[in-house]
């Protein structure tokens, strides 16, 4: 079986979401003040923290319905608490993971139109589509998350980033 867009979407998507649900578990375990981190940024002109998650949600379940020729679930951005930020993480997830395989047939030469409220935007390929916007955008966000919590004390570092990789499987020193 060849590598496809749907690997290529739905697992990176899904890993990434349940990584951040679980940096906000680690930052409440570690007593960091969930209203604190709510308000965090790292420059002034940034949205804050709850949009990094909000944006990532929408860059996963936006770019899977694109790729799958459907409509991606309405999910307003309201959430203001960590459990409601792990709700809409778990709903994202949700979503990508009940789109069946086969809809992404073709998904590479789809057409993708990106329309922006100014007017502007883009016309790709789904091949273009998921590697050169969709994939950097949501890394943007994964990563804006956790630069977010590091910068406010969370313990975290690497191997949170690579969680979805379990404990390393090779020992060469056996």
């Amino acid at each position: 079986m060849s590598f496809t867009v749907y690997d290529a979407s739905v697992p990176v998507f899904a890993r990434g979401m349940a990584s951040m649900s679980a940096w906000l578990d680690k930052a409440l375990a570690e007593g960091k003040g969930e209203a604190m981190l709510l308000e965090a940024r790292l420059a002034p002109d940034m949205r804050p923290f709850p949009a990094q998650i909000q944006m990532a949600s929408d860059s996963a379940k936006s770019a899977v319905a694109r790729l799958a020729g459907i409509e991606a679930p309405p999910m307003p951005d309201t959430e203001a608490t960590f459990a409601e930020l792990k709700d809409r993480c778990r709903r994202t997830i949700d979503f990508i993971e009940s789109v069946d395989r086969s809809a992404f047939d073709g998904a590479e030469d789809r057409e993708v139109v990106l329309k922006f409220p100014n007017g502007m935007g883009y016309r790709f390929t789904g091949r273009e589509y998921l590697t050169g916007f969709a994939l950097p955008n949501f890394f943007f966000h994964v990563t804006t998350t956790y630069a977010l919590l590091r910068a406010q004390g969370v313990g975290m570092g690497k191997p949170d980033f690579l969680m979805h990789l379990g404990p390393p499987n090779l020992n060469t020193a056996a």
